[in-house]
């Protein structure tokens, strides 16, 4: 997997989480304050969108996680 694919997988995940943990109507609610995790989440999607840069994509990069995929052989 990408750095890209891998930054969107953990999103996902999180917003998720953070819906499941802080709506009311959830069997898992805890807190609505756990919301402030989804806000966090699309406040670095967008940041990404905008300026390329994204700290989960910086750490995967540092992990060793490739760019892109490399070319299929024939």
């Amino acid at each position: 997997m990408t750095v890209q694919r891998y930054v969107h997988l953990f999103a996902g995940i999180f917003v998720l989480v953070s819906l499941a943990l802080g709506l009311e109507a959830s069997p898992l609610f805890i807190s609505q304050w756990a919301l402030a995790m989804t806000v966090f989440v699309g406040a670095n999607l967008f940041q990404w969108g905008i300026t390329n840069k994204c700290p989960m994509a910086f750490l995967l990069k540092k992990l060793g996680v490739p760019e892109t995929l490399p070319p299929k052989a024939a």
